[in-house]
């Protein structure tokens, strides 16, 4: 009699089945969307002019745009599961870093249930709006799509999160206890209570007041800027509730906004892909001999890495981990490398391409292109004035550069060696500056190339490190997208309730002096980057400042690289600057230290930001 062989393991095999399912859920299709778009964009660059020279048309490749613009909506928004799960999100931390551990713990359970609140609307609101799109069709007028398919994303994205969200909220009710637990819930039901008994509060206070509310318990920038916004119309009716769902989708349908995630996806896979290793070995061989060499290269290297990653945090993560080593190992001070590092790493979102331009032009309405240009020179100052005292810092110390054969036959080694890397700024500037690509088109082309330098040329991007790179990538753009949509619904209240002509009437009230205007501006810009992320920022502070500079004389491009550089002093100024932890995780030192050593840089920063401020000719000069 036959018999049938029993698996003894087959429950724990299905059990890690569904733990690897559980893990690895989203990432097939955020791999997917990010190569679709980064082809399809790339695609359409150059089918515009290969289809321009076979035909007098070129009109075959309408429908790439519409359809790179659906499926990076839906890969913005299923990305951000995969944050939730890491807690991987922008927020404001200052009060959740003293608090005693266990209400640290309670205080996950009230920013799971404050992140469910919006979730539930959206889904629910979502679901709404697809009945509505069933009853009353609706077509996408290049693709001919069906509307049912990019707006399904809000009720399943959304969807997603709930359930990342409920699973992160099961295993920290775990981790409290049921009366820690039940302190969290209570609290979250007392927050919910002024939103729908007091109707007499004033549209501005709810506003406000629990967007403040929400940032001081550590409800991540994007959600905070929602929840306050969904807040104020259940209490004041300010919108049809039905519109925070729609303008979710309809806030990043926006082809300029694409640009972000393949500038990220660029700097990503070249740094992962040996381009900034080689980089770093060209400056060494430029600028290695002089005192303080290895911090001069550094420096060097991070300009032109901003020129490829249009990240501050990315650059110092890039080069952080291969120069602080290096300048340790050759006798320099620990915190000065890593103070250095930091500080020029700032100069990623100054020098083109530069995700914050993006979001200030984005939400100003301003050309992208001109803001890069206008960048070029603070970023250039910038990285100059830090090489300068690097040298005198160096030398007092007597920190000497390698002493190796360095002649034409090294460096035009180092130079061939890097050659890939050099031509990426080539691309992207000249594409934009050339008419040939607008700065959307350019990003993908440039992760696109990258994508091959990495693969097929210098081989480190394999199997082993490709899907992280993508991963990586999707997650830290959806970040940025979805703090833009929500910043959409909040500015729009704002607008609706005169905020930004009622702050600009004020200040001018108080002084109309230019100089004065531009001072008092600086100051609140200064402050805020010492709490808030940079993006966080421009996306809140935008609306609000612009009419009032506008009134005073300023151009909206030289007030837009004013901001962006007084914002990135941020990225190196406690407690809230991100190149600062970048760099103390990679030299290993203690943040409050490498603070102090790095004071010295901000002062200097600051010195290049009012040169810009009070001397517009020198941020605008290529702008013009």
């Amino acid at each position: 009699m036959a018999t049938i062989a029993r698996d003894d393991n087959s429950p724990n095999a299905f059990m890690a089945a569904l733990k690897w399912l559980d893990e690895n859920f989203e990432k097939p299709f955020l791999f997917m969307g990010m190569l679709s778009i980064i082809l399809i964009i790339t695609f359409q660059t150059f089918y515009r002019y290969v289809g321009t020279y076979f035909s007098a048309n070129a009109s075959g490749a309408i429908w790439t745009e519409e359809l790179a613009r659906f499926i990076f909506i839906w890969i913005s928004y299923l990305a951000i599961p995969s944050a939730i799960k890491k807690r991987n999100n922008i927020r404001v931390d200052i009060i959740y870093d003293r608090l005693p551990p266990r209400f640290q713990a309670i205080s996950w359970i009230i920013v799971d249930l404050c992140f469910l609140a919006l979730v539930g609307v959206v889904v629910i609101m979502g679901m709404n709006h697809l009945e509505m799109l069933q009853e009353f069709p609706q077509v996408a007028p290049a693709t001919g799509m069906s509307y049912l398919f990019p707006y399904l994303v809000l009720p399943v994205g959304f969807g997603l999160m709930g359930i990342r969200l409920l699973q992160d909220l099961f295993k920290q009710v775990r981790e409290c206890g049921f009366v820690d637990s039940l302190i969290g819930a209570a609290f979250s039901v007392a927050i919910a209570l002024p939103a729908y008994y007091c109707e007499d509060a004033g549209t501005l206070a709810i506003l406000f007041g629990y967007f403040l509310l929400f940032l001081v318990i550590g409800v991540p920038i994007a959600i905070s800027l929602g929840l306050a916004a969904t807040a104020t119309i259940v209490n004041a009716g300010t919108l049809p509730i039905e519109y925070v769902s729609q303008i979710a989708f309809t806030s990043i349908d926006s082809f300029p906004i694409m640009a972000i995630p393949f500038f990220i996806a660029a700097g990503v896979f070249m740094g992962a892909g040996g381009l900034s290793k080689r980089l770093l070995n060209l400056a060494d061989e430029l600028l290695g001999a002089l005192h303080g060499g290895m911090a001069l290269g550094a420096i060097a290297t991070c300009m032109f890495f901003a020129a490829i990653s249009g990240s501050g945090p990315a650059t110092v993560a890039a080069i952080g981990s291969l120069t602080i080593p290096a300048m340790v190992e050759r006798g320099y001070d620990k915190l000065f490398a890593a103070a250095i590092v930091a500080a020029s790493g700032a100069i990623g979102v100054m020098i083109p391409p530069s995700n914050p331009f993006v979001v200030y032009g984005v939400s100003a309405q301003v050309s992208i292109g001109k803001l890069f240009m206008g960048g070029l020179v603070p970023g250039v100052l910038t990285g100059l004035s830090l090489m300068l005292f690097s040298y005198l810092y160096s030398k007092k110390r007597g920190w000497k550069g390698v002493e190796r054969e360095r002649n034409l036959k090294t460096f035009i080694k180092a130079f061939w060696d890097a050659k890939w890397a050099l031509m990426v700024p080539v691309i992207i500037l000249g594409g934009i500056y050339g008419g040939i690509m607008t700065p959307t088109e350019a990003a993908a082309l440039a992760a696109f190339y990258g994508l091959v330098v990495g693969v097929f040329v210098y081989r480190e991007l394999n199997l082993t490190n490709i899907m992280p790179c993508f991963m990586d990538a999707c997650s830290t753009s959806a970040i940025v997208i979805i703090l833009m949509s929500m910043a959409t619904i909040f500015g729009n209240i704002m607008t609706i309730e005169q905020v930004p002509a009622t702050i600009a009437a004020a200040m001018l009230s108080f002084t109309s002096n230019k100089i004065m205007i531009l001072l008092l501006i600086n100051i609140l810009l200064l402050i805020v980057g010492t709490f808030m992320e940079a993006l966080a920022a421009i996306v809140i502070l935008t609306p609000i400042l612009l009419p009032i500079v506008l009134k005073v004389g300023v151009d909206p491009v030289h007030f837009g690289v004013l901001m962006v550089v007084n914002l990135a002093v941020g990225f190196v100024t406690p407690p809230v600057g991100v190149n600062l932890f970048v760099a103390s995780g990679v030299a290993n030192v203690k943040i409050e230290d490498l603070s102090k050593v790095a004071l010295p840089l901000v002062g200097l920063m600051i010195l290049i930001l009012l040169l810009i401020t009070y001397i517009p000719a020198i941020p605008l000069i290529l702008v013009n």
